[in-house]
């Protein structure tokens, strides 16, 4: 097939998004990405699959004149000479001033590509779905001359607005519209935020399901050459199984039956590397102590628990505190560098820290009934103790619908309905 014909391909698939760029929700990275539009650095936009990149980039560069490839497309990546690609771009975008570059790490050396362009002055948005192979590969030939944004699924704020649900602060407080609120919260801890779920309705098992399998294929498996298929697949469900706890390298080797400790931790880092699972440290002044130390596990999307993990009974704790997580990923918080979990001298666990420079700047708490007094009395004692130990007096629970703030052993703890933590604005 001529390179032409493929660029007239995906033309007609950009147009098809385009002409339905008014009926996408609207991003709220967008306007961050916007910033930068006309400068020259790379902009790289990263996430799982399916999660709306190629969208948010269309969003992006609404009523702008853009060239657009995928690179998902096997007739593309058969061509050896990059230069016969820019050719039939400018054969059929005469007139491009952006050009839009889809999964771009399917290229044999892309970065060379890329780069290459670049210095030509070419302003460039490219997406892929592998956080540290783009930013590794990226950084070598680019370093300082790129952004990078993340896309993941979507938040409870964009979720509600692709319910057509409309925030009305003044009628917040109305029962019927918490009630509501809640109806939806709970759709979402439990169905996940992938954006063909959330706005056609499908079946979150169904497609989410499909959709794992698929990106573990693609983006694991045949990426870095896994020779175990069954093992890696089975490490995944048993991650998705425990979401939300603390594991080890060596207990899960000896469960799965794995080769090595080495082989595990490669196993886990090409997944979370292709976005479905992440892991975080316990926060220790030590870098020794927290390398050595069990992590512990989340998941890109609440979805993904539903559709794979084995389990007799959902646990809507362990839920809460995953949309958490992901919800403090899309605030900028990083996992292993200003974002930790945290155990108390006496074995007692805080889910999260949040630290600034060298300090813990806020601890939070996640669990489902804070107004039930045992509960409450068992989260309160944990932070107190990591107050302490940690000398932070920021002390936060979130539960499902509990609000209230109070004094404990001197230090003002707030309780925050989770709904409302997640609809909170944060810059």
């Amino acid at each position: 097939m001529m390179i032409r014909e493929i660029v007239l391909q995906h033309k007609a698939e950009r147009e098809r998004f385009v002409l339905h760029a008014e009926k996408y929700v609207l991003r709220e990275s967008i306007p961050y990405a916007q910033k930068f539009l006309d400068e020259n650095i790379v902009k790289v936009i990263s996430g799982p699959r399916r999660a709306g990149k190629s969208v948010f980039c269309i969003l992006l560069l609404k009523n702008k004149n853009f060239a657009y490839l995928n690179f998902d497309d096997e007739n593309l990546l058969k061509i050896k000479n990059y230069d016969e690609i820019v050719k039939a771009l400018y054969e059929v975008y005469p007139d491009a001033k952006y050009f839009l570059f889809d999964e771009i790490q399917n290229l044999d050396k892309w970065e060379l590509f890329v780069n290459k362009l670049h210095r030509r002055n070419f302003k460039l948005i490219i997406t892929g779905s592998n956080s540290k192979l783009l930013e590794r590969e990226i950084s070598s030939v680019l370093t300082g001359r790129y952004i990078s944004v993340k896309v993941l699924p979507f938040s409870f704020r964009e979720f509600l607005k692709a319910k057509n649900f409309e925030l009305d602060k003044e009628k917040l407080h109305l029962p019927e519209i918490k009630g509501k609120i809640l109806n939806l919260l709970s759709e979402y801890i439990f169905s996940g935020g992938f954006p063909e779920v959330v706005v056609k309705n499908l079946d979150a098992k169904i497609y989410l399901e499909t959709l794992f399998d698929a990106i573990l294929l693609k983006d694991v498996v045949k990426r870095y050459k896994v020779r175990f298929v069954p093992q890696i697949y089975d490490l995944a469900i048993y991650l998705l199984s425990n979401l939300s706890s603390e594991f080890s390298f060596t207990k899960i080797k000896n469960i799965l039956g794995l080769k090595s400790v080495t082989t595990t931790q490669n196993y886990v880092r090409y997944l979370e590397e292709s976005y479905l699972l992440f892991m975080l440290n316990r926060f220790s002044f030590k870098l020794k102590e927290q390398i050595k130390v069990p992590k512990k596990i989340y998941a890109v999307d609440n979805g993904f628990v539903l559709a794979k993990a084995f389990q007799l009974s959902a646990n809507i704790g362990k839920l809460m505190e995953n949309a958490v997580f992901c919800e403090l990923l899309r605030r900028n918080f990083r996992p292993n560098l200003d974002l930790f979990y945290y155990k108390t001298k006496k074995g007692k666990e805080v889910d999260f820290v949040v630290k600034q420079g060298p300090k813990a700047e806020k601890l939070i708490q996640v669990c489902y009934n804070a107004a039930d007094p045992k509960t409450k009395e068992r989260e309160i004692k944990a932070l107190s103790d990591a107050s302490d130990e940690l000398n932070c007096k920021n002390l936060e629970i979130i539960s499902w619908d509990y609000e209230a703030e109070g004094k404990y052993d001197g230090k003002i703890i707030k309780f925050i309905p989770l709904w409302k933590w997640l609809l909170e604005k944060y810059d």
